[in-house]
C-alpha cells in the first residue's frame, strides 16, 4: 500500500514530515507516483481534474483544508469517501482570526490606523463587547468554537444554519424562513459557510441590506462583514457598493471569488477593508500530516472513518 500527496504547493514539506513520522511508509508525491495500483489513500489540495480517477485502488481522499469544494470541481472525482480536515490546530487558528477581526472592528481600528497616518490624535466612541451582536453563518466545528470564544468576551452571539441546531448561550436560526430575522439582529456578520450550489453568491447586496443598519448603539458605526469561509459565497461588487453606501461600515475578507485577489481590485485600497490571503486557518504541515496518518492508521485497523463529507450536502 502507498500513500499519495497531490496538488499542494507544500507537498514537499508534507512528504518530508510524513516520512520522518513514519519512515517505513511508502509515501509518494504527484506526479512521481510509480505504479498507480499501489495508491490507497490520497492527501489532496486542488488536484488536477481527472488525475484521482487514475488510481484504481484508491480508498479515501483526505482534503488538506476544511473545505472540499476544490475537490468537487473534478467532474471525474472517484466515488470514494472524502475526509474533511478538522483538527485542533485548524480550529484554534480560525477562532483566533474571527476573534481578532471582531475585536478590530469593535474597537474601530481601521479608523485609528487612518488617524495615525494623518498624525491625528482623536478619540472615537467604541461599543463594549456586550453591546455588540455577532451573527455567525455556519455552526459547524469552526463556527461553534468561534461562538464560544466570542461569548467568553461578552459578545451577544447568534447563529444561522441550513438545518436546525441548538447551542448553549447562542440564539440559533435555521433555514431561509429565519434568515431575515437573524440578519435584522446582527451587527457583525461572520461567514464560515462552505461553498455549495445553495450558498453561491449568498452574501450579496440584498442580504447585506437586511443587516441591522446601526444596531442599538450609536457607538457601533454600522454593520461589519467578516468572511473566512469561501469566496464564492460572496459577491465582491455588492460588498464594495454597500461599503460605499454606508450599509456596511467595514469588512475583513480572507477569501475572494478570484484568488489571488487581482492587483487592480478596489478592495486593496479601501481603508475599511482588511485583506488576508486565504490563511485565516492555515495549519502547519505537522498538524495536517499527523491528521492524514492518523486517518490511514484508523483505516489499517478497521476503525470507523471520521469527518466524512456528505457529497449531497457538499460538506
Amino acid at each position: 500500500m502507498a500513500l499519495l500527496i497531490i496538488g499542494s504547493d507544500r507537498a514537499a514539506d508534507f512528504h518530508k514530515t510524513a516520512s520522518e513520522r513514519e519512515p517505513d511508509r511508502d509515501i509518494r508525491i504527484w506526479p512521481d507516483v510509480g505504479a498507480v495500483a499501489d495508491i490507497k489513500h490520497a492527501l489532496a489540495w486542488h488536484p488536477e481534474a481527472g488525475v484521482l480517477k487514475s488510481f484504481p485502488n484508491l480508498e479515501t481522499i483526505v482534503s488538506v483544508g476544511a473545505g472540499v469544494d476544490h475537490l468537487f470541481k473534478d467532474l471525474d472525482l472517484p466515488s470514494v469517501p472524502i475526509i474533511r480536515y478538522i483538527d485542533p490546530d485548524l480550529t484554534g487558528r480560525m477562532v483566533e482570526y474571527v476573534t481578532l477581526q471582531t475585536l478590530y472592528h469593535t474597537r474601530r481600528m481601521s479608523e485609528y490606523r487612518t488617524q495615525q497616518s494623518d498624525n491625528n490624535w482623536q478619540y472615537l466612541p467604541e461599543p463594549a463587547a456586550h453591546e455588540v451582536r455577532v451573527g455567525i453563518m455556519g455552526l459547524g466545528v469552526l463556527g461553534q468554537a468561534s461562538a464560544k470564544a466570542l461569548r467568553a468576551l461578552g459578545y451577544q452571539v447568534r447563529g444561522w444554519t441550513r438545518s436546525p441546531k441548538q447551542m448553549d448561550g447562542v440564539e440559533c436560526f435555521a433555514g431561509q424562513s429565519e434568515l431575515d430575522a437573524f440578519l435584522a439582529e446582527t451587527d457583525i456578520l461572520v461567514s464560515l459557510l462552505p461553498f455549495t450550489p445553495d450558498t453561491k453568491g449568498l452574501i450579496n447586496r440584498d442580504l447585506l441590506n437586511k443587516l441591522s443598519l446601526r444596531g442599538r448603539h450609536p457607538r457601533m458605526p454600522g454593520p461589519v462583514l467578516i468572511n473566512a469561509g469561501r469566496g464564492g459565497v460572496q459577491v465582491g461588487d455588492d460588498i464594495l457598493a454597500c461599503l460605499e453606501s454606508g450599509q456596511l461600515y467595514a469588512a475583513s475578507l480572507d477569501v475572494f471569488e478570484v484568488e489571488p485577489l487581482p492587483a487592480d481590485s478596489p478592495f486593496w485600497a479601501h481603508e475599511r477593508v482588511v485583506i488576508t490571503p486565504h490563511n485565516a486557518a492555515e495549519s502547519t504541515p505537522d498538524s495536517i500530516v499527523a491528521y492524514f496518518l492518523e486517518h490511514v492508521g484508523r483505516m489499517d485497523s478497521g476503525e470507523p472513518m471520521q469527518n466524512v463529507v456528505d457529497r449531497d450536502a457538499g460538506y
